[in-house]
């Protein structure tokens, strides 16, 4: 009953958190090329979108939970 309740209030935090942010960013390092001693790299950045009806099914899926197991 407890890991319910708990389910359910982190799919009401990260609903909220998809709807306010909206998405993510990460950085990635990525060797390209080696040559003796010397290393050459790149850090790419990407960025991972969360769709709106996401967070809000993730919101609504929390609220169930929480009302219906009480």
């Amino acid at each position: 009953m407890k890991a319910i309740r708990a389910l359910a209030i982190v799919l009401l935090v990260a609903g909220g958190l998809a709807l306010a942010y909206g998405g993510f960013t990460y950085t990635k390092n990525t060797q390209k090329a080696k040559v003796g001693p010397i290393e050459l790299s790149v850090k790419e950045t990407e960025a991972v979108n969360i769709p709106v009806w996401a967070g809000v099914m993730s919101m609504v899926a929390g609220a169930v939970l929480l009302i219906s197991h009480k």
